[in-house]
């Protein structure tokens, strides 16, 4: 057995100083996730189980590597795995690999009891390969998510990249999901390799009209993407929608992803809604919201499909979905 030059092990409060000289090393103060440059701050969110960093301790302690759990959705069993950077000097060493071989395989088991989800880059393919090999299921593809100046220093991107959403699952439980009929072909293709059984049927209805529509907004100014999740639409879903995308728009935003729930008889009329601004299918979130999410999304430019390099034939056919919903976009708003 190979002998390792480091020790991967979850995250120590002992550790908190050498994380943040990691973080400098590699990205300087840039860092979009300011807590990593803050002991405390990093100590607290451990201990408040909202960040779960696993690190690779060099021998005399130096921190070369990390990745994070961390809560991101309307779901706090539900949670994210990222933040990963290796040291440049120790990289080539597997490191990267055994960190999140560790997320997966140990501390997600013990945390995250709906699961954990990542978001591998698609300008190259090795994490999306890293995410398969742990078991991780393709069930979305968020177009355009992070900017190219993201990947100036390693050369990698000619454009906006886009990330693949991959599920893991570990207790599966049979729910219901209401699936929108402009999306049914593409909900069941999704549904279908997932390991996670659900009871699906053909969305139907209005909302209610004593129903109002509350929208949780999330900006990330550096890569000028809104995340907007839904967690309850209303009658006043349209006028909601009017305020909120004159004030993102203003302010610069050109991704806006909507994450909408399928525990609401009424999708249909949501999605349908959100495909006539623009928006388009861009997948299935399990567990997103407790109930599982669909994504749908809006660019405000020409999307960089030709940036987008995928591993597998099911992530192809996902991206196909997408493609091909914003095309008949394209084709409608040119009537």
């Amino acid at each position: 057995m190979e002998q390792r030059s480091y020790e991967v092990d979850i995250f120590h409060p002992e550790d908190a100083e050498g994380v943040a000289q990691l973080f400098r090393t590699v990205y300087g103060e840039g860092y979009p996730a300011k807590h990593v440059y803050q002991p405390d701050q990093l100590i607290a969110a451990f201990e408040k189980k909202e960040n779960i960093p696993v690190v690779a301790r060099m021998p005399g302690g130096r921190i070369a590597g990390y990745v994070a759990l961390f809560t991101s959705t309307p779901n706090p069993k539900l949670y994210e795995a990222g933040q990963g950077l290796v040291l440049p000097e120790h990289r080539g060493l597997g490191i990267s690999s055994a960190i999140t071989s560790y997320i997966y395989e140990i501390v997600g088991k013990q945390f995250a009891s709906d699961g954990v989800f990542g978001e591998p880059v698609c300008n190259h393919v090795y994490m999306q390969k890293t995410c398969l090999n742990l078991q991780c299921i393709e069930t979305a593809i968020e177009i355009d998510l992070m900017p190219a100046e993201s990947y100036v220093k390693e050369g990698t991107a000619s454009g906006r990249v886009a990330a693949l959403g991959t599920f893991r699952i570990y207790r599966p439980k049979l729910l219901a999901a209401y699936v929108p009929g402009i999306y049914e072909e593409q909900s069941k293709y999704i549904y279908e390799g997932l390991n996670d059984p659900r009871a699906l049927t053909i969305s139907s209805g209005e909302p209610p009209d004593t129903l109002r529509t509350e929208i949780s907004c999330n900006v990330f100014d550096f890569a000028k993407v809104a995340r907007l999740s839904f967690l309850r639409t209303g009658s006043d879903l349209e006028n909601t929608l009017d305020a909120l995308e004159k004030d993102l728009t203003a302010r610069g935003f050109i991704v806006l992803q909507a994450w909408i729930r399928m525990s609401e008889p009424w999708i249909g009329k949501v999605a349908r809604s959100l495909k006539e601004r623009g928006y388009f299918f861009g997948g299935i979130l399990p567990r997103w919201f407790g109930e599982d999410g669909m994504l749908m999304q809006k660019i405000m430019a020409q999307p960089n499909w030709e940036g987008i390099t995928l591993y597998s034939e099911r992530a192809n056919h996902i991206l196909a979905f997408a493609r091909n919903d914003w095309a008949d976009i394209q084709v409608t708003a040119s009537h």
